[in-house]
């Protein structure tokens, strides 16, 4: 795929459409296409994180390993991210992510990630709206 495609890509996610052009472009450079066949995972549980996943196409589980078996708690597709909060909060993955259907995502690496946030304070709003919102739709409130 093009670094104009890509950078497309990345323009449609709210998180990142208040990134001045210059950067996105820069952000879609540092970003690589990747794809996953039903089952495969896209992290494990307890790995360190390295990077978020923007999905293009398809669909992902997201997973808790319990105790007593894997609980599916999620499942996100087209234009959500996943993986972000490891990364956020320099842990290792909180949840599995593994995918449902055939995948398609943008894997953008953690420091270019961060970069981002730290030099855009939009996406940081945003990621913290949307993680807020996670948080409501969890536990119903």
């Amino acid at each position: 795929m093009s670094l104009k495609r890509e950078y497309e890509v990345l323009r449609r996610i709210p998180i990142f459409a208040g990134i001045e052009p210059a950067k996105l472009k820069l952000l879609a450079f540092m970003c690589e296409r990747v794809g996953f066949d039903p089952g495969n995972r896209l992290m494990r549980q307890g790995d360190p994180a390295d990077a978020a996943y923007l999905i293009i196409d398809g669909h992902a589980e997201v997973i808790l390993e319990t105790p007593s078996g894997p609980l599916i708690v999620a499942t996100v597709g087209t234009n959500e991210i996943v993986g972000e909060v490891g990364i956020l909060g320099n842990t290792p993955r909180a949840a599995t992510v593994r995918a449902k259907d055939r995948l398609t995502a943008l894997r953008i690496p953690k420091e270019p990630f961060m970069r981002m946030v730290r030099e855009c304070p939009t996406i940081a709003v945003s990621i913290m709206q949307e993680l807020a919102q996670r948080l409501h739709r969890s536990i119903g409130d």
